[in-house]
C-alpha cells in the first residue's frame, strides 16, 4: 500500500478531515459557458475569517488544502490568504485561469512554495477556447501564465473538460500540455448548476463521442485495462462507500457553508455560526453521508459495476437522491465497458440500449 493510500486509511479510521476544497471567492474574470456558479461576490468571508477559518482547519487536522474559485486571485487579498495557509502548514494547490498571473504573481507562488497550480485549458485552438471563456484572448493569456508558473519551477496541471465544442481538441490540449511540460488531465463531466439549473447538461459528450475518448491510450493510458469488464462484486465493495466527499474531504463556500464536496451541494453548517470541527463532527448531514455503504444503495448494490465505477453522490444527489445511481456515471462506465448497468436498467434507458439489453439477455 502506497504512503498516500495508508494516509487516507488513517484519516478515515480517524475521522481526520485530510483534504479540503476552499472557494474564496465566486467572482471570475471569465464566463465559462459550462461553469456551474454563480458569479457573484456577496457575503464572502472577509480576510479576518478566512484567517480564523484556516486556523479551525489546521486544528481539525486538514493537510491538503485547495484555494480556487471563481478566480481566486480578484480577491486582493488572495495572496495573504495563501500566504497564512503555508505558514500554517498546508499543502496548498491553486486553481486558476491564469489570466491574472504576470511574472511578479508566479515568483510569489514560487517563494510560498505552492504545491501545484491547477489550469483549465480547454482547445489549443484560440477560437474554441475563448469561445468557451468568453473572454477574447484568454488563451494566450493562460498559456503565457502557464510558461511563467513552469518558468520558476512550479507543477502546473492543465485541466482539459471535455464537451461538444472541444472534444476533438484533447489531443491537441495534451500535447501542448507536453511541450509545455505540465500534467495533462481530461474530464467528460459535466455539472449542473449549484443552485439545481441543469441547462448546463446540454454541453456534455455525446456517448457516440465519449467512446472514442475512452479508446485513446493517449488519453486514459492502458485501454485494454481501463475497459476491462468490472470485477465481481464481494462483501469489500458492498461495505466500502463511493468517494471521500464527507469522509476524509469536504467543500467550503465562499460564504462559509460547509457541503460534503463542491459537487455535492447538501448544506452542513456554517463556519460563522459554529466552529468548523464542531460542524465535522456533529453535522446530521454529514453523518448521513458517512453512513451510506455499498450495500445501502437499492440500485446500485446490485449492479456488475459497483466496484469499479466512479459513481458520485453529489451527482446523485443533484438528480433527487444521494443513494441513487447517477447517470452521468452510468453512462461512463456503460460506454467504458459495454456493460449495461443497473441505473440505465432502473431509467428504463432509452430504446437503442433497451435492444441491447434484449440481445445480451
Amino acid at each position: 500500500m502506497s504512503l498516500m493510500a495508508q494516509l487516507n486509511e488513517k484519516a478515515l479510521r480517524d475521522g481526520v478531515p485530510l483534504s479540503v476544497h476552499l472557494d474564496i471567492t465566486y467572482r471570475c474574470n471569465e464566463r465559462c459557458e459550462h461553469c456551474y456558479l454563480d458569479h457573484h461576490g456577496r457575503d464572502e468571508l472577509s480576510t479576518a475569517e478566512m484567517r480564523t477559518l484556516l486556523e479551525q482547519l489546521a486544528d481539525a487536522g486538514v493537510f491538503f488544502l485547495t484555494i480556487s474559485g471563481g478566480e481566486p486571485f480578484v480577491r486582493p487579498d488572495c495572496f495573504k490568504i495563501i500566504s497564512y495557509a503555508r505558514a500554517l502548514g498546508f499543502n496548498v494547490k491553486v486553481k486558476t485561469n491564469g489570466l491574472l498571473i504576470r511574472e511578479r504573481e508566479a515568483a510569489r507562488l514560487r517563494e510560498l512554495d505552492v504545491e501545484q497550480i491547477q489550469i483549465s485549458v480547454y482547445s489549443h485552438r484560440p477560437e474554441i477556447h475563448d469561445a468557451i471563456t468568453k473572454v477574447h484572448g484568454s488563451l494566450r493569456r493562460t498559456l503565457a501564465a502557464i510558461r511563467r508558473l513552469r518558468s520558476q519551477g512550479l507543477k502546473v496541471t492543465m485541466a482539459n473538460v471535455l464537451m461538444k465544442s472541444n472534444h476533438r481538441d484533447s489531443e491537441g490540449v495534451r500535447l501542448l500540455a507536453q511541450d509545455l511540460g505540465a500534467h495533462y488531465t481530461l474530464d467528460p463531466t459535466i455539472t449542473p448548476m449549484m443552485n439545481g439549473h441543469t441547462g448546463v447538461l446540454e454541453l456534455r459528450l455525446p456517448s457516440s463521442e465519449l467512446r472514442s475518448v475512452f479508446n485513446n491510450s493517449n488519453l486514459v493510458g492502458d485501454v485494454a485495462n481501463f475497459c476491462a469488464p468490472p470485477p465481481p462484486v464481494d462483501d469489500g465493495v458492498l461495505d466500502g462507500y463511493s468517494c471521500s466527499a464527507g469522509h476524509t474531504s469536504c467543500y467550503i463556500t465562499p460564504q462559509g457553508d460547509v457541503y460534503p464536496c463542491v459537487q455535492f451541494p447538501l448544506p452542513c453548517g456554517n463556519v460563522r455560526r459554529e466552529p468548523f470541527a464542531a460542524i465535522w463532527r456533529n453535522s446530521p448531514q454529514l453523518g448521513e453521508v458517512r453512513s451510506i455503504r455499498g450495500r445501502d444503495l437499492p440500485t446500485c448494490s446490485a449492479c456488475h459495476h459497483l466496484g469499479a465505477c466512479t459513481r458520485c453522490p453529489g451527482l446523485a444527489f443533484m438528480e433527487g437522491n444521494m443513494r441513487g445511481s447517477s447517470s452521468a456515471d452510468c453512462e461512463k462506465s456503460f460506454v467504458r465497458t459495454g456493460i449495461v448497468t443497473a441505473g440505465m436498467l432502473a431509467r428504463k434507458a432509452a430504446p437503442a440500449v433497451a435492444s441491447l439489453v434484449q440481445i445480451r439477455l
